[in-house]
C-alpha cells in the first residue's frame, strides 16, 4: 500500500509538489485542494497527464473553513500547505486534528516560531509537521545543514540564492513567478542573521551588505543583497554554535537600485494614506501596477541558483565546502525553475514525513530533514548540485 498525499493550493508550487508526490512518493493518491473548484481541476488534471495515470483528485476545500479542511485532511498521510503564510496556523490545527503529517511553504519567521509552540500536540497526534518548506528558506536551509556535514565543527554558513529570468528584459531585468506579496514581504523589514555568534535583525537593502558575485559562464556576474525570510529559524537553532550565519538575494544588476528608490519613496509600506480623500495602502497599490508588469509570461524562461558555502574544521584543520544548485525552467514538464526548486522541496519534505524519516512533532527544517539523504533526493530527481571541498593544510 502506497500513501495518500495532499496539496492544499492548486497553484503554481502547489501542482509541482502534486506532482513530485506522485511520481516520487510511492502515491495510491494525491488530493489536490483549492476554494477554486476550477484550479483544483486544472492543477490535477495536469498531473494526470504528465504522469499518464489517474492519480491526482480535485477536490474543493476553503484553508479558512476548519471544519471543511479537517475532513479533507482524515484520509491523508502527509500534506503540504501551499496557501498563503498567514493561514497555516490554523491549517496546523486542522492537520493536528485529522493526524496528518504537514509542511507548509512558510513566509513569515514568526508564525513559524509559533507553529513550533504546537510541537507536543503534534506529537501527541504522531504526526510530523515541518514549517518553512519553500526554495529559501527550505531547500537553502536543507542544503546548509548539508554543508555542515562536511564539516567537524562549523564557524560560517553563508548562502546566496534567487530566481531570475535567464534572458533578463529592460526596464526591470527581472520575472514574477509567484505571488508579488511574498516578494514584498521579503524585501521589506528585516532579516535575521548570527554575527559573532549572536542572532541580529539586521535591516534589508543596506547600501554596506551589498556585493557582487561572479559565477561564471553563460551567467557572469549578479549582485547580492540581504533580504528577509530567508534563514528562518537557523539563527535561533544555531546561536552560540555557529559565529556567522546569513543570506543575501541574488538578482541581475541594477534591481537593488531600483527598489531601494520603491523603498525609500514609501511604496512598500502597508499603513493607508490618503489619495483625493481614499484610503490607499501603498503596498497594495505597488502591487496592483507592478505585478502585470513583472508577471512571466508563457515564453519566459527562468532559473534558480542556491550556493551555499561551510568554513569550519575538518580533522583540526581549516576546511571549506562551497555548494552549488543551479536549476532552470524544464522544457519537459513545463515546470519553471521555481516552481521546481520550491514545490519539489515541499514535495521532498512532504514524503519523508509520510515515510517516518522527519521526528514526530513541529521541527524547523534544520532539525527534521537530514542534510545527506535530502541531497540524495535532489540528485534522484535530476537537480544539478554540484560540491567542492577544500582542507587548508598550510
Amino acid at each position: 500500500m502506497g500513501f495518500v498525499y495532499a496539496v492544499l493550493g492548486g497553484g503554481r508550487q502547489g501542482t509541482a509538489a502534486a506532482y513530485d508526490m506522485a511520481k516520487n512518493g510511492d502515491a495510491d493518491r494525491v488530493l489536490v485542494g483549492d476554494a477554486d473548484l476550477e484550479a483544483a481541476v486544472r492543477s490535477a488534471a495536469r498531473v494526470n497527464t504528465l504522469l499518464g495515470r489517474s492519480v491526482a483528485e480535485a477536490h474543493q476545500v476553503d484553508a479558512r473553513d476548519s471544519a471543511a479542511l479537517r475532513r479533507f485532511l482524515e484520509p491523508v498521510d502527509s500534506f503540504l500547505s501551499a496557501v498563503p503564510y498567514w493561514l497555516n496556523p490554523s491549517v496546523l490545527e486542522a492537520a493536528i486534528d485529522a493526524k496528518a503529517c504537514m509542511c507548509d511553504l512558510g513566509g513569515n519567521t514568526d508564525l513559524v516560531r509559533e507553529q513550533m509552540k504546537r510541537s507536543d500536540a503534534a506529537e501527541a497526534a504522531g504526526i510530523a509537521v515541518v514549517p518553512d518548506c519553500g526554495q529559501v528558506p527550505g531547500m537553502g536551509t536543507a542544503l546548509m545543514s548539508y554543508a555542515m556535514t562536511f564539516l567537524d565543527r562549523t564557524e560560517e554558513l553563508l548562502m546566496w540564492d534567487g530566481g531570475n529570468d535567464q534572458h533578463p528584459k529592460p526596464p526591470f531585468n527581472y520575472i514574477l513567478t509567484f505571488n508579488i506579496a511574498g516578494l514584498t514581504n521579503e524585501y521589506y523589514g528585516v532579516a535575521h542573521f548570527l554575527r559573532n555568534g549572536k542572532r541580529v535583525e539586521v535591516p534589508t537593502f543596506l547600501e554596506e551588505d551589498y556585493e557582487t558575485v561572479d559565477f561564471g559562464g553563460k551567467i557572469g556576474v549578479m549582485e547580492a543583497f540581504v533580504a528577509g525570510g530567508g534563514t528562518s529559524t537557523m539563527p535561533w537553532t544555531y546561536e552560540g554554535k555557529v559565529r556567522t550565519l546569513w543570506n543575501k538575494t541574488l538578482r541581475w544588476p541594477g534591481h537593488f537600485a531600483q527598489w531601494k528608490a520603491y523603498m525609500d519613496a514609501g511604496l512598500l509600506e502597508e499603513e493607508p494614506v490618503d489619495v483625493d480623500g481614499v484610503q490607499v495602502s501603498p503596498r497594495a497599490l505597488l502591487h496592483r501596477v507592478l505585478d502585470p508588469k513583472l508577471r512571466a509570461r508563457p515564453e519566459d524562461r527562468d532559473f534558480v541558483i542556491v550556493r551555499v558555502k561551510g568554513i569550519g574544521e575538518k580533522d583540526g584543520l581549516r576546511a571549506e565546502v562551497l555548494l552549488d544548485l543551479i536549476d532552470y525552467y524544464d522544457e519537459a514538464t513545463g515546470f519553471t525553475a521555481m516552481e521546481r526548486t520550491t514545490g519539489w522541496d515541499g514535495s521532498i519534505t512532504a514524503i519523508l514525513n509520510a515515510q517516518g524519516v522527519t521526528p514526530r512533532g513541529v521541527h524547523p527544517v534544520e532539525l527534521a530533514v537530514p542534510g545527506k539523504r535530502f541531497a540524495e533526493e535532489l540528485r534522484k530527481r535530476g537537480f544539478s548540485l554540484k560540491e567542492s571541498f577544500t582542507i587548508h593544510r598550510d
